[in-house]
């Protein structure tokens, strides 16, 4: 019997089959990302609700900002770029439900049809807003978290999104 202290920590895991040796943080990783997306999801759900509009769906609420982001027009393969939505009928139904709603206008320039918010859309991402203000960031501040640290995990985040891309683009290949 040795008194070699162990040095194979507990992984926090969804699929432990899928656990690899040389890199299991990567499967940590995951999880926590499962368990953000999820609760992210529900999180705008929860918020564009509280805001006033029940019935969308968390596709139409990226959409929806995304369109009104920076108030100029945009066309459909430019919001499924920003968001990095592959399937742009999905984004395309998302914007004529939105359209539906009166929430979003396009305007056909070319062959291309250029999306903006209308008074309501705006309205509606401005009570977003607030509730995100007096839920999420007020939650935020009281516990302290280091804004400076937050910013590092995005840009890190950001560029795993990028390898993600890459091993699917090599899988794709196979």
């Amino acid at each position: 019997m040795t008194d070699t202290p162990r040095t194979d920590k507990p992984r926090i895991v969804s699929s432990s089959h899928l656990v690899s040796e040389r890199a299991a943080e990567l499967s940590e990783l995951e999880f926590a990302l499962i368990l953000s997306g999820n609760a992210f999801n529900r999180w705008m759900v929860r918020c564009m609700r509280a805001a006033g509009m029940p019935d969308v769906s968390v596709l139409d609420i990226l959409v929806l900002h995304n369109v009104n982001s920076r108030e100029r027009e945009k066309s459909l393969s430019e919001v499924c770029f920003v968001l990095n939505v592959e399937d742009s009928h999905l984004v395309n139904y998302s914007l004529k439900k939105l359209r539906k709603l009166g929430l979003v206008d396009g305007i056909k320039r070319g062959k291309e049809v250029h999306y903006s918010t209308t008074k309501e859309g705006r309205e509606m991402c401005e009570k977003y807003r607030d509730v995100r203000e007096a839920c999420l960031i007020e939650t935020f501040q009281r516990l302290g978290v280091n804004h400076e640290e937050v910013g590092d995990v995005a840009k890190t985040l950001r560029a795993i999104s990028g390898v993600y891309d890459q091993a699917s683009r090599a899988a794709s290949a196979m």
